[in-house]
C-alpha cells in the first residue's frame, strides 16, 4: 500500500514536467498524503506530503517557474492541506490508542464476568460459544457457568430478560450467586430457590432506587409556585410527557418486570443421570446413539425472579445420561434466529444432520460448525444474544 503513494508522486511529476507549460498538474500531488493517510499512521502520513512538496517543487525548478505566483500558490495550498490531513491523522491515531485501551478493559472485564468452561470437569467434557447481539461484546444477557460439589457437576445456563450490554448487571448477579452456592445445597430445589431469592431481592432494591429517582426527577421538574398560591390549594403539576422525570419512571416499572430464564441441571459422578430444574428456559437437547431428544419437563417453575408465581417446591426432572451421550444446552436466541424469510433457525434438525454424518467429533468441532451455520442462516448478524454449551459423559 505504501508503494501507491509513491507511484503518484513519481507520476504526476513525470507527467506535468513532459507536458505543455500550460497545463499544471501539481496540485494532484495532495492525492498521496491522502490516500497514505487511509491506512498509515501520522508519520508516514508526513513523510508522503514532504515527499509531495519536494515534487512539486522539483516540478517548478524543472519548468523555470519556482518563483512563479501560480507556483508559489500550488505550493502554499499543498503545504496547507497536508498539514491538515496529517493533523486529523494524528488525532484518529490517539482515538484509536483510546478506543484500543477501552476495548482491553472491556474484554477483561467481559472475561471475568463469563468465564470460560473448562475443557474437562470431573467424568464431564465441555464446550461453550457465545455470540453476543451488541457490537463489539464478548457477553451480554445471556449466561452459563459450571461448578464441582462433592458428588458431581452442577452446571447452569442462563437468560436475561433483554439483550446485550443492557443486560449485564443481573447477569452478573445471578453468576455470583450460583457460583459462591452451587456447592452448598444439597438438593437442587434449596439451590434454585437460593437464586431465585437473591434475584428477587436484587430487582426489589433496584426498582425501589429508580422509583425513588422518579420521585426526585418529577419534583425538580415542577416550577416553583407563586408566593401568591403558596398559601392556597396546590394546582395540578404539568404535562411532563417525554421528560427526564417520566423516563425514570418507565425504567422503574420495566425493572419490575424483570426476570431470568434458567435452566439448573446437576449431573452426578456415580448415576447415569441428569437431574434439573427448568425455569422456563428451553428445553436441552440429548444427543445419545444418533438421535436427538428434547429433554421436556413435565413441570417448569416460574423464571427466576418471580419466585412468588412457582410452587410450594421446585420439580426435578430425571433423565439418563449415559456414557457417549451428549446434551446440547441452547438460549432462545438460538432457536429464534430468523433468515430473510423470517424462518426460525431449525437446531434439532441441524443437530441431527450434523450427528448424524459426525457422532464421534469433539463438542467443540459440533459447535464450531453449529455457530457458522447459525450465522450462515442470519446473514451474519443476530437479533439477540445466543449460547450454546455442549456437555458429554465419558465415563
Amino acid at each position: 500500500m505504501t508503494a501507491l503513494p509513491l507511484a503518484l508522486i513519481v507520476l504526476i511529476t513525470v507527467v506535468d514536467v513532459l507536458t505543455p507549460p500550460q497545463i499544471h498538474l501539481g496540485p494532484l500531488l495532495i492525492v498521496a498524503p491522502a490516500l497514505t493517510a487511509s491506512f498509515a499512521g501520522a508519520r508516514a502520513t508526513a513523510a508522503v506530503a514532504v515527499l509531495a512538496i519536494a515534487a512539486l517543487t522539483v516540478i517548478g525548478i524543472l519548468r523555470n517557474g519556482v518563483t512563479t505566483a501560480n507556483h508559489e500558490t500550488q505550493l502554499g495550498a499543498l503545504l496547507a492541506v497536508s498539514a491538515l490531513i496529517v493533523g486529523l491523522r494524528v488525532l484518529r491515531d490517539r482515538h484509536e490508542r483510546q478506543l484500543a485501551q477501552v476495548r482491553s478493559v472491556s474484554e477483561a472485564a467481559q472475561r471475568v464476568l463469563l468465564r470460560p468452561l473448562p475443557d474437562r470437569i470431573g467424568p464431564l467434557r465441555l464446550a461453550s460459544v457465545y455470540l453476543a447481539a451488541e457490537a463489539e461484546a464478548q457477553v451480554g444477557g445471556d449466561l452459563y457457568a459450571a461448578s464441582r460439589t462433592a458428588s458431581g457437576t452442577r452446571l447452569l445456563v442462563g437468560d436475561v430478560r433483554g439483550k446485550g450490554l443492557s443486560s449485564l448487571g443481573d447477569a452478573a448477579l445471578l453468576l455470583g450467586a450460583f457460583r459462591a452456592a452451587a456447592h452448598l445445597h444439597a438438593d437442587l430445589p434449596g439451590l434454585v430457590g437460593y437464586l431465585d431469592g437473591s434475584i428477587a431481592w436484587d430487582l426489589a432494591q433496584l426498582a425501589e432506587q429508580q422509583r425513588a429517582q422518579a420521585r426526585r426527577a418529577q419534583e425538580q421538574s415542577r416550577p416553583p409556585l407563586p408566593t401568591v398560591l403558596r398559601q392556597g390549594p396546590r394546582p395540578p403539576p404539568p404535562d411532563d410527557t417525554g421528560t427526564a422525570a417520566d423516563a425514570a419512571a418507565d425504567a422503574a416499572d420495566d425493572s419490575g418486570e424483570s426476570f431470568i430464564t434458567a435452566l439448573v441441571l446437576d449431573i452426578p459422578d456415580d448415576e447415569a443421570v441428569v437431574r434439573l430444574v427448568d425455569c422456563g428456559h428451553p428445553p436441552p437437547l440429548l444427543l445419545h446413539g444418533g438421535r436427538v431428544t428434547a429433554l421436556e419437563p413435565a413441570r417448569t417453575a416460574p423464571p427466576l425472579g418471580l419466585g412468588e408465581l412457582a410452587p410450594a417446591a421446585y420439580a426435578v426432572e430425571e433423565f439418563p445420561f449415559r456414557p457417549g451421550d451428549r446434551l446440547l444446552i441452547y438460549t432462545d436466541g438460538v432457536i429464534e434466529a430468523r433468515d430473510a424469510a423470517r424462518r426460525f433457525y431449525p437446531l434439532p434438525d441441524r443437530v441431527a444432520a450434523r450427528t448424524a454424518d459426525r457422532a464421534a467429533e469433539p463438542p467443540d468441532a459440533l459447535l464450531h460448525h453449529l455457530r457458522a451455520d447459525l450465522l450462515g442462516h442470519v446473514g451474519g448478524r443476530l437479533d439477540d444474544d445466543a449460547a450454546m454449551v455442549v456437555v458429554e459423559r465419558l465415563d
